[in-house]
């Protein structure tokens, strides 16, 4: 391999690396908005639970279920 085609092999792994860290970046970010959305579901469905099982209560008020 000559000095030309290792400079261009290292300057194509460079760009590589370089896309590699804004794919990990945008992966990152996406990871974090999931994580922040999952916890948003975790509320609503405890309250929704919550809700859900007071209902529950009422309806069987007094009755064998």
């Amino acid at each position: 391999m000559d000095m030309q085609e290792y400079d261009d092999l290292l300057r194509h792994l460079v760009r590589i690396a370089a896309q590699q860290d804004t794919i990990n970046d945008d992966l990152r970010a996406s990871i974090r908005q999931q994580t922040a959305f999952n916890a948003d579901v975790k509320t609503t469905l405890a309250r929704v639970e919550t809700l859900l099982a007071r209902m529950i209560e009422r309806s069987a008020n007094g009755r064998d279920a």
